[in-house]
């Protein structure tokens, strides 16, 4: 994996946890996200399991970065980032009575 590659993992993998504590967890940081790595001869999958908020990406309005700046929201890239910088980007929830379980995998595969 060149230096370009791990670099946009360690992005999209801090945007994905940035996402969980504050949408997920509602900025509280003491809470767990379980990280597991799987290295493929084909790719590198990356999933990420948090016990907060649902999350549908659906939900998420494509940035428009044809607005003037003083008319775009703080934030709301990093979805955007992730299916920038990964190859392919998953969700799935399983709703609970106050929680969810969540998982994000994020693959990035190898180049020929």
């Amino acid at each position: 994996m060149s230096l370009k590659d791990t670099y946009a993992v360690q992005l999209a993998v801090d945007e994905a946890c940035t996402n969980v504590i504050e949408h997920a967890y509602g900025g509280e940081c003491d809470k767990s996200i379980e990280l597991y790595c799987e290295v493929t001869p084909e790719a590198l999958i990356i999933r990420l399991h948090d016990h907060g908020e649902p999350f549908n990406p659906l939900d998420v309005p494509q940035p428009n970065f044809e607005a003037p700046i003083e008319e775009r929201d703080n934030g709301g890239l990093g979805l955007y980032l992730m299916r920038q910088l990964m190859d392919e980007i998953h969700f799935s929830f399983v709703p609970g009575e106050a929680i969810s379980d969540n998982t994000l995998t994020m693959i990035k595969k190898r180049k020929a």
